[in-house]
């Protein structure tokens, strides 16, 4: 039996993950972790999952290493915010509890942190921008067509609804790397974010990168390829929060068969590196 702790249990994602967390046969939901000052604290869970009473009470993110003490996870499962995050990380290799995490946003220090604790604790951690499995056989497309088609203009464009803090999406940015890496060039000296005014004509080398916010869009993702006289456009685009979660529940499944101290990601879950 996997013993699970979820951070931003009562989030939309957060939910989402505990409700099917509940319904596997190999996995026991221990902790429901929220903010730090939450009013929820010592409520169950259920009550916020629509799943009837579990037995399973809310605790405070401020008593994290206590809570990973008295309930032994095997696994902490991570959808917030960066600076929450990383906080909920360093406390989570600490206690040497493994990690599937899913919170975008990171800023390069940021994960050279999270890098730091997870190499100096040898826990085992999956991090990636996006857990959908058809994403990350995207990015799998992305990396074997950016080579052949390395004469084309590429323009990423990503949707999201309009809670979503941070742009552009983890996943955005990790097809701009893909691309970017494929084709031996370096993210950040070819990303253009956007264009307004008289921006000149495009160069050869630049990857433009959009971001669109609004409604309830869950997530749609197009990496445009356009040569002369033609383009190939690669889409993805999630119908429900359940294609995220699906996703997780497997990543939850391979952490113990993870490199310990190493970052690894869905590509590595899903065997198509």
């Amino acid at each position: 039996m996997i013993k699970v702790a979820v951070t931003g249990a009562c989030g939309r994602m957060g939910s989402g993950i505990i409700r099917r967390v509940l319904e596997e046969d190999d996995m026991q939901l221990v902790a429901a972790i929220e903010a730090p000052g939450t009013p929820l604290k010592g409520r169950d869970i259920g009550e916020f999952t629509a799943t009837g009473e579990v037995g399973v009470k809310v605790s405070d993110a401020s008593d994290l290493a206590e809570t990973l003490r008295e309930t032994e996870p095997d696994v902490l499962v991570d959808f917030t915010v960066a600076p929450a995050a990383v906080e909920t990380i360093k406390t989570a290799t600490e206690a040497g509890v493994n990690l599937v995490v899913g919170t975008t946003g990171f800023s390069d220090e940021q994960m050279q942190t999270i890098r730091e604790s997870i190499e100096r604790t040898g826990v085992r951690a999956v991090i990636s921008p996006n857990m959908a499995v058809g994403v990350n056989v995207f990015f799998k497309v992305l990396s074997d067509l950016a080579p052949v088609l390395s004469d084309y203009d590429v323009e990423i464009i990503e949707a999201h609804h309009r809670h979503k803090k941070d742009a552009p999406s983890g996943t955005a940015v990790r097809a701009l790397e893909v691309i970017a890496e494929a084709t031996s060039r370096k993210p950040d000296e070819v990303a253009v974010h956007g264009r307004s005014g008289l921006t000149g004509e495009r160069t050869r080398d630049e990857i433009g990168v959009h971001a669109v916010r609004g409604g309830d869009i869950v997530g749609d993702h197009i990496v445009l390829f356009a040569g002369d006289g033609e383009r190939l456009e690669i889409v993805h685009r999630a119908h429900s929060r359940d294609a995220f979660i699906g996703g997780v529940i497997r990543a939850v499944r391979f952490i113990e068969h993870a490199e310990p101290g190493k970052i690894m990601d869905m590509g590595d879950v899903l065997g198509i590196k």
